[in-house]
């Protein structure tokens, strides 16, 4: 047989499936249990095993196992281990007496520590351990006693440099999910704020928790939300961008469904709105849903700012939306196609401009478009100091030389540096990469069919818009469909916070009050 048909006839290997897994109970006897455990974690050197006896030579043996660098050492000794030595004291070597009451003594007097519970399988004894727990075992005792020693390793919080604002609350998620979730406990101190636990990946156990105000954010979206975090069937979860891809209803689209940031304000925000928050140990990014396209136009300072600002600058968003989309495909499709359409002095104007430029409009733009997504790359790659000149420095150096040289047009240098300001006015970095899509869709259309396919790109992504739902919320509202109320603080217009007394109607909350009469109405 030759190796080509080896290769095709090679029976395939069996899924393993994880779910199908026998749950062992923890016996009386210690030792089945040192066994069972030591063989489960076999050649991982930084699991530790302790065994130390209680009541003298003659006592109860008992026994700690935990991963070194996840507990804390500091308060084994002090909380754990001193304590229960101590208790040889205050127990008898009797196997009767030590077999009913060493547990509950161990629990109710020797153990000086706030958390800890029992189980009874021993695969909730890896959990805890790979966790950062330490187990305790006692002989003739059928459960593990779970400690609570985390050590919580994590980096200070700061302010997210993707996400910089000039007036608002300057911490940042980090990478530990028990300090993210007090963040949010800071900013909401509200009895009905509720926050459930998960696990997602049948290897990694990641923890995964789910934010909301109880009686407001729609229970269907809850439920939902909740229905396919659990329907996740995956090894690991790594960050956050996993269980946002997983939750997507649509896949194939340059548009996110989930909002991602990495500022606590902004979840505690979008959560007193109605949405939901979900958090995911190990990543900084927090994600919230439903979202609109709206909600990614605004950033959190809009918030802070007064209403007249806010308005101006969320105007200037739409218009630098517009430009980073359409720029460069109108260009084409005017100089391409339909040059009647500009007036004749610019015409003339830019004609001389181009005049000696060996290519045509289309692969003049591609080549610049290009370059500058490369600049962009390597800028984000490349060591912060680095980074952020590069941009600038190897945008003016390639655009000037590319003028002298006869290669582009200076008029084509304007263009796409005008497209590349204006994407980069767009508060969420998501979308702008979205933009960035859809502005190449456009340009080829335009180098097809000029103006024409630009209209035409434009209401195709137009129709696509429409049809994208986040969590049954519609990604246009509140402008498809139209809600007048929403309409007081949408992508285009903020009114005063004296206005807005009811929240999203889109997001249909089970309490639509969020302020209440009398707070300094005046003309």
């Amino acid at each position: 047989m030759s190796l080509w048909n080896k290769g095709r006839f090679k029976s395939p290997k069996p899924l393993v499936d994880y779910k199908i897994e026998s749950r062992t109970d923890i016996s009386e006897e210690i030792n089945n249990n040192i066994t069972k455990i030591k063989e489960t974690f076999k050649g991982s050197d930084d699991v530790v095993f302790r065994e130390f006896v209680v009541g003298g030579l003659d006592g109860r043996r008992m026994f700690l196992s935990y991963i070194d660098g996840m507990s804390d050492k500091a308060l084994l000794d002090d909380f754990v281990l001193m304590p229960l030595m101590l208790i040889s004291r205050e127990v008898k070597p009797d196997y009767e007496e030590i077999k009913d009451n060493l547990a509950n003594i161990a629990k109710n007097s020797a153990l000086t520590v706030t958390d800890f519970k029992e189980v009874e399988k021993m695969e909730d004894v890896y959990l805890a351990v790979l966790s950062g727990e330490t187990a305790l075992f006692i002989d003739g005792y059928s459960k593990a006693i779970i400690i609570a020693t985390r050590l919580w390793p994590a980096r200070n919080t700061s302010e997210p440099s993707a996400e910089t604002v000039i007036r608002g609350p300057r911490d940042g998620f980090v990478e530990t999910l028990r300090f993210n979730t007090a963040l949010i406990r800071r900013r909401i101190r509200d009895t009905k704020f509720k926050v459930k636990q998960l696990q997602v990946g049948q290897r990694s156990k990641t923890d995964v928790a789910i934010m909301y105000i109880d009686d407001i954010a729609d229970k269907r979206v809850v439920e939902e939300v909740e229905k396919r975090i659990k329907k996740i069937d995956i090894d690991a979860v790594i960050d956050s961008g996993y269980i946002q891809q997983l939750i997507e209803e649509r896949q194939f689209t340059p548009f996110p469904q989930v909002q991602t940031t990495e500022r606590p304000d902004v979840v505690a925000g979008a959560i007193y709105e109605g949405r939901v928050g979900i958090l995911v140990d190990n990543s900084p990014f927090a994600l919230i849903v439903p979202v609109t396209l709206n909600a990614f136009l605004q950033s959190s300072e809009d918030y802070y700012s007064r209403s007249s600002i806010t308005t101006f600058v969320r105007f200037l968003r739409l218009i630098s939306g517009a430009i980073a989309i359409i720029a460069p495909g109108t260009y084409i499709g005017l100089i391409s196609f339909n040059p009647g359409v500009i007036p004749s002095k610019l015409l003339f104007s830019i004609s001389a401009s181009r005049e000696g430029v060996p290519f045509p409009a289309y692969i003049e733009a591609f080549v610049m478009e290009l370059t500058i997504e490369f600049l962009r790359e390597a800028g984000v790659r490349l060591p912060r100091p680095i980074g952020s000149t590069i941009g600038i420095v190897g945008g003016l150096v390639i655009g000037q030389a590319a003028v002298q040289a006869g290669i582009v047009s200076p008029i084509m240098v304007i263009v796409v540096a005008v497209t590349a300001i204006s994407s980069f006015a767009i508060p969420n970095y998501e979308v702008a990469a979205g933009f960035r899509l859809i502005r190449f869709f456009l340009m080829i259309l335009a180098s097809i069919y000029g103006l024409y396919g630009v209209m035409l790109g434009i209401i195709a992504t137009l129709i696509h818009l429409v049809n994208i739902k986040s969590f049954g919320v519609p990604y246009m509202a509140p402008l498809a469909p139209f809600e007048i109320e929403d309409i007081k603080d949408s992508a285009f217009v903020r009114l005063s916070w004296k206005y807005m007394k009811k929240r999203p109607k889109h997001l249909d909350p089970q309490d639509e009050i969020r302020q209440r009469s009398g707070n300094n109405d005046t003309k």
